[in-house]
């Protein structure tokens, strides 16, 4: 310590000169009156005096500029602290400078005090933390292998690097992962996403699809999977291998860059590469950022295309199980609009049953992905199977959530509460009854042939698979020719899972087919365009105009249940051939109306009902009694004298089974007109008719 008193004046110079920080003392007109020796290593000051120079003569540009701070303390009286200014042009490279400013007071008036402090490398550590932080927040908000790469590049230009791309390799056809390891340098990649201030392509255009130039920093990153860093300057001879190609990199004076493999589970995906043609080049900090932004993208990247490749397969299955080219039928026309958007469980059918009658299905499987595709053809071919049993509505769906509910003690998961929803409809041509019921499913939409909607109370019935314990209820009705029967999903009613769908896009999708009478196809496609259905669901619409079989192509008997009317049914039904010009079907229809009226009388109660259906190629004939006891196809012994008739009537017939009624049942046989039946079993019928009939 000195002796004697202590000088402040000296205190206060000493340590103003020996401050760390840059110091400047400005009078009211921002002209340095004072500065201290570390403010010319931080601003970089020319060598001359720059007392009484103004501030701006000497103060680089900078973001924001340094005359607004001054100008703003100035007009405010308030200090500015810890404000940074960035270096924007060549004679400060890209500096950073913390600055603070406050009003001090000088003889001649208000001055100004600025403190400023060279944060360049401190604030370079926080960019790139920022950088990273970016990474981590925006990418891998989505499951598209586009968006996912826009978002990388988009993290890190332009505050990180002047341009940024990312290519990757190209999806196997197959739907096959890609393989492990590194990748050949011949590989072609396509670029993914591009940025860049002003949006100009170094080498290639996003969609290209090439390899990379042999060898270059791309393939030998490829090569070993290991991320580089690369100062680039003209005469570099990996330039050469496309010249034409890499002139747009010197053209913008790009000579700094970084190639980084995008690599997920030991496989190469591609490569993210940064670009810098600013004055300061990447450092092996800057390396060490490029390293872990590609580790984090390639996660989500690899996350993106597994679930692309499991769309594309659940896509192709899901399209596999859904019907090929629907029948054309005598009962309805239909047409549809199949759109599998999210790669779900939507599915439908048309499936013919006998007495010329139709089924419509429209179905949605809860989820997603290859499970739901699978668990949708499950349950199709599981329901086709019911409805061709010729059981009631009501029934498909019980028996349906039956084998529901085994599938969901399977999945373990606890996904979801319920497996999937369902409508079914049965129209009959001939009565022109319509029967319709539901699990959980929007009801049907029906349309009058006046475009007026038909309001029909069908009710809502538990979904497949959850376990509820009420019943489901069909509703009846009849419908006249040419109405519409729209069968829908959630996805096409903008709704997610609400049974009854959104009330508004029902009367849309009513106003839509409010001219019934306009082609199928061309209504299917107006409801798309009208109903905007969900992008995140698999939308169907299944559209049936009715029909009705004309009076005359039906022939309806009731007969008493006496054997003695069987010889009378015979000649009914030879007279009705005759009628309709199908002589030459008469004997072989006649054994078989024998075998069952017959059969009805002898196994069954009350008065029998013979009918008669010619339709299109085929004919068919039914034999309805009170009984709800079924037959059984039995293989007569030699010596027997009986139980040939039904199998008789399985060989004369193309198709032939039981359809059970609430208070009755009814044996059908179909015939295919213009197939002839075997002579052997021509000879067989003749020989039994004659000895037991």
């Amino acid at each position: 310590m000195p002796d004697g008193p202590v000088d402040d004046a000296a205190v206060l110079d000493a340590l103003f000169a020996g401050s760390p920080q840059g110091l400047f003392v400005l009078d009211a007109d921002r002209k340095v009156t004072r500065y201290n020796p570390s403010a010319r290593g931080v601003r970089a000051l020319p060598s001359e005096d720059v007392v009484g120079h103004d501030v701006r003569d000497f103060a680089p540009d900078t973001e924001p500029e340094l005359g607004q701070l001054i100008d703003e303390v100035l007009t405010t009286g308030e200090p500015v602290r810890g404000r940074l200014l960035r270096g924007r042009s060549p004679s400060d490279p890209d500096r950073t400078l913390a600055v603070e400013v406050s009003l001090f007071p000088l003889r001649g008036g208000p001055g100004l005090v600025g403190v400023v402090e060279d944060v360049t490398e401190r604030q370079a550590a926080a960019d790139r933390l920022a950088a990273l932080s970016t990474v981590h927040r925006t990418v891998g908000a989505t499951l598209d292998v586009r968006a996912t790469a826009d978002a990388l590049v988009d993290a890190l230009v332009p505050d990180f690097a002047d341009a940024a791309s990312v290519d990757l390799l190209d999806d196997d056809p197959s739907g096959a992962a890609p393989p492990s390891g590194p990748l050949p340098t011949s590989v072609p990649l396509r670029r993914i996403a591009f940025a860049a201030p002003d949006s100009v392509e170094p080498s290639r255009r996003t969609g290209d699809s090439r390899p990379f130039p042999f060898p270059t920093p791309y393939t030998q990153a490829l090569s070993d999977a290991q991320a580089r860093l690369v100062q680039v300057t003209p005469d570099d001879p990996w330039l050469a291998t496309d010249p034409d190609g890499f002139a747009a990199l010197l053209g913008r004076k790009v000579h700094s860059m970084i190639v980084a493999p995008l690599t997920a589970r030991d496989t190469v995906l591609g490569l993210l590469t940064l670009y810098r043609g600013r004055v300061d080049a990447f450092e092996d900090a800057d390396l060490d950022v490029a390293r872990q932004a590609a580790a984090t993208a390639a996660v989500h990247l690899d996350n993106a295309r597994s679930y692309r490749r499991e769309h594309a397969v659940a896509s192709t299955l899901q399209r596999r199980l859904q019907p090929g080219v629907t029948p054309r039928l005598s009962a309805v026309e239909t047409a549809h609009v199949y759109l599998p958007e999210s790669a779900g469980g939507a599915w439908f059918d048309v499936i013919p049953l006998s007495g010329t009658r139709v089924a419509l299905v429209v179905g949605d499987v809860a989820g997603h992905g290859i499970e739901a595709a699978a668990t949708m053809g499950q349950l199709r071919v599981a329901l086709r199977t019911l409805a061709l049993q010729d059981l009631e509505t009501d029934e498909v769906l019980t028996h349906l959530d039956e084998v529901a509910g085994q599938l969901t003690a399977v999945d373990s998961s606890g996904a979801h509460p319920y497996l999937a929803t369902c409508a079914v409809t049965v129209y009959d041509p001939v009565s022109r009854q319509c029967t319709m019921t539901r699990a959980g499913h929007p009801a049907p939409v029906l349309v009058d042939p006046d475009g007026s909607p038909i309001h029909v109370e069908v009710p809502l019935g538990p979904p497949l698979g959850s376990e509820g314990s009420a019943a489901y209820v069909p509703a009846v009705t009849q419908l006249p020719p040419g109405c519409l029967i729209a069968h829908v999903t959630n996805g096409l009613l903008g709704a997610e899972e609400d049974g009854d769908g959104d009330a508004d896009a029902v009367h849309r999708l009513q106003h839509v087919l409010a001219t019934p009478s306009r082609p199928l196809q061309e209504l299917c496609d107006t409801a798309v365009y009208r109903m905007a259905p969900s992008r995140h669901d698999d939308a169907v619409l299944l559209l049936a105009r009715t029909e009705c079989l004309p009076p005359d192509r039906v022939g309806d008997w009731t007969l008493p249940a006496d054997v003695s009317v069987v010889g009378t049914a015979r000649r009914l039904v030879g007279q009705q051939l005759a009628a309709w010009r199908l002589d030459d079907c008469a004997f072989t229809t006649e054994i078989i109306v024998s075998e069952l009226v017959t059969n009805a009388i002898l196994h069954g109660e009350g008065p029998v009902r013979l009918r008669l259906i010619h339709d299109e190629g085929r004919l068919l004939a039914e034999v309805t009694d009170a009984s709800s006891a079924g037959p059984h196809l039995r293989h007569a012994r030699a010596g027997d004298e009986g139980g040939r008739g039904l199998y008789i009537v399985m060989r004369l017939s193309a198709h032939w089974g039981v359809r059970h009624g609430r208070q009755d049942k009814t044996i059908w046989s179909e015939q295919r007109l213009g197939e002839k039946t075997p002579d052997d079993l021509f000879a067989a019928v003749d020989v039994f008719d004659t000895a037991g009939m």
